[in-house]
């Protein structure tokens, strides 16, 4: 039931037909424009230790990935957990030879 539909009529459990049932709010986003996500991703205090952090560039792929709300594939998905737990990203190159073999792709550690 949409929003604006909600409290205008009664509602029953679909499953077992109670009427005793209580709204589930699901995920909630605010519309920002591309300008404003990437201008708040630039932030120079997130920027920081990127650079010397894998954490922190971890921390940072993973918030760019849900900016662009899709899937970004179970390389990257891989990549971004490992750089979380710490690990640099020469060390994630030399464990994953064919990274970033496609098209268009480049070095982690550059």
């Amino acid at each position: 039931m949409p929003y604006s539909e909600y409290g205008t009529r009664p509602v029953k459990c679909p499953h077992c037909g109670s009427d005793n049932v209580e709204r589930r709010i699901g995920r909630v986003r605010i519309g920002r424009s591309d300008d404003a996500r990437m201008t708040e991703m630039a932030d120079p205090a997130q920027l920081e230790n990127i650079d010397r952090d894998p954490r922190t560039l971890g921390r940072m792929m993973r918030q760019m990935s849900g900016e662009l709300d899709q899937d970004m594939g179970s390389e990257f998905n891989e990549v971004v957990s490992r750089l979380e737990k710490g690990e640099s990203p020469e060390a994630i190159e030399r464990a994953m030879p064919d990274l970033g073999s496609g098209e268009g792709s480049d070095s982690l550690a550059d």
